[in-house]
C-alpha cells in the first residue's frame, strides 16, 4: 500500500514531546488519552503507513516512567454499557484491557469508579478487579460539576473524592470509551496533589482532529464522520487564533469547556498553564505526515466507509438518521460519492452483470478479484477463494476445492444443523481449503496468501451475516456492505 505517514518517526517525536512535557510541570503529568490505545484501525486507515498499535509502542519507549489509571463511570456498568465494535460490556472491557496492558508490559496500577453510587453490579465488578490485584477507588458526582467552580475544586468537590495513590511521573488515564470519566479523575488528581504540595501537571493526547492541518483536511473530517454518533465538531480554535496568531484544529466539546478548565487551573495553580485547547494536547501525528495527497485521499475512503456503516446501522437499528445526513454532508462537502471507493463500483456492477449478490475485492496492486453468489458458496467465500488463488499463481480452471468436498458441509448446515442457508460463509471455505491443504499442494499454497489479505479493500452489495464480518475483520481487510438485505 502506498505511505503517507512515516511511523518511525511519530514513535520517537511523540516519547521525545511527552517526556518535555513532564518535565515542564516539575515532574508528574496526569495524561488524559483518548480514543484507543490497541488496534487503532481508523488512524491506520486515514494515515497510511500508521500501525495500529503505534499508541502502545510508543508508551512502551515510556514505560519505565509510566503507570496506568483507568476510569470506566458507575453509571454504565449499572446500565450495562456495551461496547459496539466487541458487543461486550464496559466492565468486561475494563478488565480485558488490563490484561491486555500488563501483557504487553504496561503498568496498570488502578481503576478509578467514577460518579460511584452503591449497586450491586459495581460491587461484583470491584470484586473481580481486586482478585486482579488492581486497586480501586471512588470518585463521586459533583453538584454544579463542571461550571460551578467553587464548588468543584474545594473539599466538597474533588476533595471528595479518593486520593488514587501513584508512584511514577507519567500518569496515564485512559478508559474503555466516552464519558468515563477521564478528564474529572486527571483534574482531581491534580487538585489532590496539590493539596499535598505535589506539584503536577495535565495533558491531553487526541489523535484526532489533527490540530496543524487544515480544517476541511480530508483526515479531519474522516474524525466528524467517524464521531457521527457524538456530533463532534471541527472548528478553528479561537483560543489559539487570539493568544498566537496561529490557526489549529480542535473539536467543538474542548473548545466549549475551555473556560471552565482554565478557571479550575486558576483556581488550583493560581493561574492557567495553557492559553487555549491546542497548548493542552500532545499529539505530534500532523508532523510525520510524508505525503499529504496519499492521506487526503485516505480520508476520503475512509468517509465513504463511515457512509457506508451508518446506511447499515440504520438498516438494523443501532444508527440513526442524523448520523447518517451529516456524513452526507461531509461526502458533499468533498465531491464524494459511494462509487468513488472502488470496490462498491466493481461490485455493483457484478450484481448487475449476473443478477445475483456479488463480492469485490481489491488486492495490493489494485486487482478487482470479482465473486457473486454460486451453488456452494456465498459471495464472500467466492471472492476470497478467487483472490486466494489469483495471490498464488492457481490457474483459473484449475480446481482447488472440488465440489464433491463442499456438498457435505452444505448437508451438514441444513439437514442436521437446522441452517436455511446452504451456502458456504468465508470461515466454511477456509475450514474446508485447510483440511485439502493437508495433502493438496495447491491447496497448501493457496492458503499461505492469506496474510496478503490484511489492508485489502471489500465491498459486498448486501447485508453480510455477522460470522462473514468477522472473517474479514480477522483477515485485516477493510469491508463495507450494502444495507439491503440478501
Amino acid at each position: 500500500m502506498k505511505i503517507g505517514f512515516d511511523n518511525e518517526k511519530y514513535l520517537k517525536m511523540q516519547s521525545e514531546h511527552i517526556r518535555e512535557r513532564i518535565s515542564h510541570f516539575g515532574g508528574k503529568l496526569y495524561l488524559e488519552f483518548g480514543g484507543k490505545l490497541l488496534d487503532d484501525m481508523h488512524a491506520s486507515r486515514v494515515l497510511p503507513g500508521f500501525k495500529e498499535d503505534s499508541k502502545l509502542q510508543m508508551l512502551l519507549q515510556l514505560k519505565d516512567q509510566a503507570e496506568m489509571i483507568m476510569t470506566v463511570s458507575a453509571e454504565d456498568i449499572v446500565n450495562n454499557k456495551i461496547r459496539g465494535d466487541l458487543g461486550i460490556g464496559y466492565d468486561d472491557d475494563v478488565i480485558r484491557l488490563i490484561r491486555e496492558y500488563r501483557g504487553k508490559g504496561l503498568y496498570v496500577s488502578s481503576v478509578v469508579i467514577a460518579k460511584y453510587t452503591p449497586a450491586h453490579s459495581v460491587e461484583v465488578f470491584q470484586q473481580k478487579l481486586e482478585k486482579e490485584n488492581i486497586k480501586v477507588y471512588h470518585h463521586f458526582f459533583i453538584p454544579g460539576y463542571p461550571t460551578d467552580i467553587n464548588t468543584v475544586i474545594s473539599p466538597d468537590g474533588y476533595g471528595k473524592n479518593d486520593y488514587v495513590e501513584t508512584t511514577r511521573p507519567l500518569i496515564i488515564v485512559t478508559a474503555p470509551g466516552p464519558g468515563s470519566g477521564k478528564m474529572s479523575t486527571c483534574l482531581s488528581q491534580v487538585y489532590n496533589e496539590h493539596q499535598r504540595g505535589v506539584a503536577a501537571g495535565y495533558a491531553k493526547f487526541e489523535t484526532f482532529p489533527i490540530w496543524n492541518l487544515p480544517l476541511n483536511h480530508p483526515v479531519n473530517l474522516a474524525y466528524e464522520a467517524a464521531t457521527a454518533d457524538l456530533n463532534d465538531i471541527n472548528m478553528i480554535d479561537p483560543y489559539h487564533l487570539k493568544a498566537y496568531g496561529v490557526t489549529t484544529v480542535n473539536y467543538n466539546r474542548d473548545i466549549e469547556i475551555f473556560p471552565v478548565l482554565r478557571s479550575m487551573f486558576e483556581g488550583i495553580y493560581g493561574s492557567c498553564p495553557y492559553a487555549s485547547p491546542t497548548d493542552m494536547g500532545v499529539n505530534m501525528a500532523g508532523n510525520c505526515i510524508i505525503d499529504d495527497d496519499i492521506c487526503r485521499e485516505a480520508g476520503d475512503q475512509e468517509i465513504i466507509r463511515r457512509y457506508f456503516q451508518a446506511a447499515v446501522g440504520i438498516a438494523e437499528g443501532t444508527k440513526s438518521e442524523s448520523e447518517l445526513s451529516k456524513i452526507k454532508i461531509l461526502m458533499n462537502q468533498e465531491g464524494l460519492n459511494p462509487e468513488d471507493r472502488k470496490v462498491v463500483a466493481a461490485a455493483r456492477q457484478i450484481e448487475k452483470e449476473t443478477g445475483a449478490v456479488a463480492t469485490a475485492m481489491e488486492l495490493e496492486d489494485g486487482t478487482i478479484i470479482p465473486g457473486h453468489t454460486g451453488d456452494i458458496m456465498g459471495p464472500s467465500a467466492v471472492c476470497l477463494i478467487k483472490a486466494l488463488r489469483f495471490l498464488a499463481g492457481i490457474p483459473e480452471g484449475k480446481k482447488i476445492l472440488p465440489s464433491e468436498s463442499l456438498i457435505p458441509i452444505n448437508r451438514l448446515k441444513t439437514m442436521y444443523l437446522g441452517s436455511k442457508n446452504p451456502l458456504l460463509h468465508p470461515d466454511e471455505m477456509l475450514l474446508a481449503l485447510s483440511i485439502a491443504s493437508t495433502t493438496e499442494e495447491d491447496a497448501q499454497k493457496t492458503l499461505q496468501q492469506l496474510p496478503k489479505l490484511r489492508g485489502c479493500q471489500v465491498h459486498t452489495t448486501a447485508r453480510l451475516s455477522a460470522t462473514d464480518r468477522r472473517t474479514f475483520k480477522k483477515l485485516g481487510c477493510d469491508l463495507t456492505y450494502e444495507p439491503k438485505e440478501i
